[in-house]
């Protein structure tokens, strides 16, 4: 069975974007390794004009999606078991782990918000996980999907084609990626560091750990002291 994903947005036209390009939009197309369909949130709006956001309860700008319109779009997808998420930035963060979790199932719906948000009723009821990619705000959900969507299709067997390609990346141990390197030798003066290209294998590896390591300190302290952390627990 393919990796079924399903949004749910007032903008189908943004999609499949960067999901319809390179190896991934291949395994889409050609290989059926996963699929992709639109939902317009729009035509289950049971206002006669279309409408599917009303004031806030409360008072207060903007405008906020109405709970039953959602639960309407949402009720006409068969769920098969995939997560329900909801991209928002007050979400819990998006994990490798957690697409790791989600890459291994059937797949997801994602519901994509627009104006100040969705009814947190039906995301109480239907049972939504609310997910941010970051620490910023975005106009509405879409570019957030686009990014936990191929965060998953991305780890589907057969999509990227090499596994072995995997298993370096960032997150997938606790730490970032090590730099990479590639003809010319030189660059505006810049070299390839020399443990690189004197094929000694071990001592490459060596030196990646030890990069990883590094950009791991400087760059994301909150995994290093994670990764100790865990380190010292299991040496206990």
């Amino acid at each position: 069975m393919p990796f079924d994903c399903t949004v749910m947005t007032m903008f189908p036209e943004a999609f499949p974007g960067p999901l319809g390009v390179s190896l991934i939009g291949t395994a889409w197309r050609e290989q059926g390794l996963w699929s992709l369909e639109t939902l317009d949130i729009r035509t289950f709006s049971k206002d006669k004009r279309g409408f599917l956001d009303d004031t806030p309860a409360g008072g207060g700008p903007g405008q906020v999606m109405r709970a039953d319109t959602i639960a309407s779009a949402l009720d006409s997808v068969e769920r098969r078991e995939r997560p329900l998420l909801y991209m928002s930035a007050r979400g819990r963060p998006l994990t490798q782990a957690r697409v790791r979790e989600w890459a291994a199932g059937p797949g997801l719906i994602v519901l994509c918000g627009r104006f100040e948000g969705v009814d947190q009723r039906v995301l109480d009821a239907r049972g939504f996980e609310e997910v941010a990619v970051g620490d910023a705000v975005l106009a509405g959900g879409e570019a957030a999907a686009l990014v936990a969507i191929e965060a998953c299709v991305r780890l589907v067997p057969g999509v990227l084609g090499q596994a072995e390609s995997l298993t370096e990346e960032s997150f997938e141990d606790g730490l970032l990626e090590h730099p990479q390197y590639t003809r010319p030798r030189t660059f505006e003066g810049l070299g390839i560091p020399e443990v690189l290209l004197g094929g000694n294998h071990s001592e490459v590896r060596k030196w990646r750990q030890g990069q990883r390591e590094e950009t791991t300190r400087e760059r994301r302290p909150d995994l290093w002291a994670r990764r100790t952390a865990n380190q010292q627990a299991k040496g206990d």
